[in-house]
């Protein structure tokens, strides 16, 4: 099996991807938990992108994205859209070839994140409320003044990039039973997919969401993609809207096998224990994995099991109220 949606090969692009990337990224450690391998009578493993560069798993696709554009498009100005990791990751993309961006983020954005992204030299503006919102006005903004626009998740070379997380974990442990995945705007968990599933297509491929913002995981139930509003969450790294005609939609909807919601206080519990168990920092959106495991638990007894620790751009602040 091979997965293609609308003719693009992923695992393919994957694999290129990592040849591109490579010299540029960790490969991040997997880490074998004998806590939560008790818990779910299970073999659970961490894939911990928590330590990539910019503390984040987007290192990855926007390597994959930047370093595949011409001087011409570099030229003209670069620019993207952001709820932090993205923008860090991109303004980090872009000083491997001397180039700087510009970063709209969402007036609601995390300050730690604002701050990673300016320190790694872009400019950044913020926008909006809602994430998409910042998204579609950071696209129209390339288009009136003729700049270079690089998505979040909503292009195949990005969603490439994090696709090499599914190269990575075949080197790593080869036969794995599920992979348990955040989701915002699907490009991590669709590259993810696609890789995977062409080694394994019985590989079961989890989708977890907070409850407060779970707008891929609703649509794929509805068969379309939906205009819903988000509400606050630890999980800042998945809030908001999708895209209109995302490309990640049919990988979500074709390529993963279920998805679950959590609430907040099974976000920010599952943060603080997992950071009291394996001592390494995590934010919101990477305990929404770990709690979305743990309500399936059961049903994977057994198992060979990888939880994706997205990343560990927690805000001090909230840290600090957590605690």
């Amino acid at each position: 099996m091979t997965p293609h949606t609308n003719g693009v090969d992923y695992s393919a692009m994957a694999i290129e991807a990592e040849t591109r990337i490579r010299p540029y990224i960790r490969q991040t450690p997997l880490e074998y938990s004998p806590f939560y391998s008790q818990l779910g009578a299970s073999e659970v493993y961490f894939k911990c992108e928590n330590l990539q560069h910019t503390g984040s798993f987007k290192a990855r696709g926007a390597l994959s994205k930047v370093l595949a554009l011409d001087e011409a498009e570099l030229k003209r100005g670069v620019v993207t859209a952001s709820t932090g990791n993205h923008g860090a990751a991109f303004a980090y993309a872009l000083t491997q070839l001397g180039e700087r961006g510009l970063v709209f983020v969402p007036e609601t954005a995390v300050e730690t994140k604002v701050q990673s992204i300016k320190r790694l030299g872009a400019d950044v503006r913020a926008f909006g409320i809602d994430p998409l919102d910042t998204e579609v006005h950071a696209r129209e903004h390339a288009v009136r003044h003729d700049m270079t626009y690089v998505p979040p998740y909503n292009d195949p070379l990005v969603i490439a990039g994090q696709g090499t997380i599914g190269v990575e974990l075949e080197q790593q442990l080869g036969d794995i039973d599920a992979v348990f995945v955040s989701v915002g705007g699907g490009g991590l968990i669709g590259g993810i997919a696609a890789y995977l599933k062409s080694i394994k297509p019985d590989t079961n491929i989890i989708g977890c969401s907070p409850e407060n913002s779970k707008v891929m995981a609703e649509s794929v139930r509805a068969g379309e993609l939906l205009e819903l509003p988000s509400l606050p969450t630890l999980s800042d790294g998945t809030a908001g809207g999708v895209e209109p005609g995302s490309i990640t939609f049919p990988l979500c909807r074709d390529l993963v096998d279920d998805y679950v919601e959590v609430s907040e206080r099974e976000i920010a519990d599952n943060l603080k224990q997992f950071m009291q168990v394996h001592h390494m920092l995590i934010e919101g959106s990477a305990a929404v994995s770990i709690a979305g495991y743990l309500r399936l638990k059961e049903r994977f007894a057994g198992k060979r099991l990888v939880i994706l620790l997205c990343g560990a751009n927690i805000d001090l602040n909230t840290l600090k109220e957590l605690l």
